[in-house]
């Protein structure tokens, strides 16, 4: 079996910086990262970061995060899952910035730590599902630059993924397509339209952007396939590797989708297309 069972906790923040709102009762801990390893008989040197899906309301963390760290553990990849901050109906939770900052600080963190980890900083890739995607999406539109002489560690590595598979991604804000409910838990009940925009990621594609796999159903009422042909469409614009799969069914939130012998063919197909892009 090469993968672990359970994963190493690994604080984003130091224990002296608070992450957390008082009274919130799903701030029960700061933000952190699961760490599954690769066994080095299997190792293929790349490793993904997984964000779960959940509405920016809770965390589907088993089903879109542990057991897709199975999966990819099997196939050689080191895995981190990410808990990030959180929101809730009666906005007392988290809003953007925040998870956009534990995103892109996970991503510092597992490349800072490299080294330490015996991991490639240049074969680290991000994977995310539904809201999960959103954030997923953002980081690999949205990059944070190195600043070398920066005085913070984080900030002397970049942000940006090098490669990025979405699955059945939140992409858009606003317009026909839009998640409302993951709008509204990330920005708010009456959010900036240009900020909503902005955030709609399939506007932030550009020459930078990693190859990009995307997965989406046809009859996926909750957010529609649309999120993921806008941001298809937009990397195809800019001449970013791309490789989408719409399935005919599957709704919306199946994961790897283990009882279901087509849609349970995506893992697989995005390991397939890692490993011909070399990682």
């Amino acid at each position: 079996m090469a993968f672990s069972v359970l994963g190493q906790k690994i604080p984003l923040y130091p224990a002296t910086e608070k992450t957390t709102i008082d009274g919130f009762e799903k701030d029960k801990e700061p933000p952190y990262l699961e760490f599954f390893k690769a066994l080095p008989d299997s190792a293929s040197g790349t490793t993904i970061l997984v964000c779960p899906g959940g509405g920016y309301s809770h965390l589907a963390d088993q089903h879109e995060g542990r057991d897709v760290a199975a999966f990819y553990n099997r196939h050689g990849y080191n895995v981190f899952v990410l808990h990030y901050r959180l929101n809730s109906p009666d906005q007392s939770g988290h809003r953007f910035p925040d998870q956009y900052r534990d995103v892109t600080t996970a991503l510092r963190v597992i490349k800072s730590r490299a080294k330490e980890w015996k991991l490639n900083p240049e074969r680290i890739g991000i994977l995310g599902f539904s809201a999960g995607g959103h954030l997923a999406s953002m980081a690999t539109t949205m990059h944070l630059p190195a600043v070398k002489k920066a005085k913070s560690p984080l900030e002397q590595y970049n942000s940006r993924p090098a490669f990025s598979i979405l699955i059945y991604p939140v992409i858009a804000l606003s317009g026909p397509a839009a998640h409302r409910g993951s709008c509204e838990m990330l920005l708010g009940k009456n959010p900036d339209d240009a900020l909503v925009d902005s955030l709609s990621t399939y506007n932030r594609v550009d020459a930078h952007t990693p190859p990009t796999f995307l997965v989406h159903s046809t009859d996926d009422q909750a957010v529609p396939p649309e999120n993921s042909l806008l941001f298809y469409q937009a990397l195809r614009k800019h001449g970013i590797p791309a490789s989408l799969h719409v399935y005919d069914h599957g709704g919306h939130g199946y994961g790897m989708a283990p009882k279901d012998d087509a849609l349970n063919t995506w893992p697989d197909l995005s390991v397939a297309w890692l490993k011909k892009l070399g990682y």
